[in-house]
């Protein structure tokens, strides 16, 4: 198999299916983000990584908005009696201000995604103070171990 060229499996994956034609004109994306959500498993997810997803899925509904704008204009231009142009331009401003709402969501995605947190989940300095307490801990029972014996040996030679 050539290196360029993906593996039966990935192109089984990344393959997209046409809509079938009673399905072409209509808006509704939920059979595909069925698909989709459906085989992904549930997991726990991190407050932080919870808001950030959030704020991800808000972007996918404004992705799925702007192509709703768009199919409407499309569909305004192509009208027999000729688009009306207040509808039009409606619709282009909101197209521009969800396009500029999206830019700028996944830009603060991306910056904080790649932000740089070296220390975020170390832990350490947790594990070197317990070490230091454990070493702490055998020294002064060594030291009560000495202090023991000394007790017995006194009180033999008394």
């Amino acid at each position: 198999m050539a290196a360029n060229q993906p593996s039966p499996d990935e192109a089984a994956r990344n393959q997209i299916t046409p809509s079938p034609p009673s399905a072409v004109g209509t808006t509704d994306p939920l059979p595909l983000r069925r698909r989709l959500s459906s085989s992904s498993p549930v997991t726990m997810i991190p407050q932080s990584q919870s808001s950030s997803l959030q704020r991800l899925h808000h972007v996918e509904k404004r992705i799925v908005r702007v192509l709703e704008l768009a199919g409407a204009v499309m569909e305004e231009l192509g009208n027999s009696q000729g688009p009306r142009t207040d509808a039009v331009g409606a619709h282009c401003r909101e197209f521009m201000l969800a396009m500029k709402d999206i830019q700028t969501t996944l830009r603060e995605e991306i910056k904080s995604a790649c932000e740089y947190r070296p220390f975020e989940k170390c832990d350490y300095s947790a594990r070197i103070a317990n070490e230091i307490c454990c070493k702490k801990l055998e020294y002064v029972i060594e030291k009560l171990d000495t202090v023991h014996q000394n007790l017995e040996q006194s009180n033999d030679d008394v």
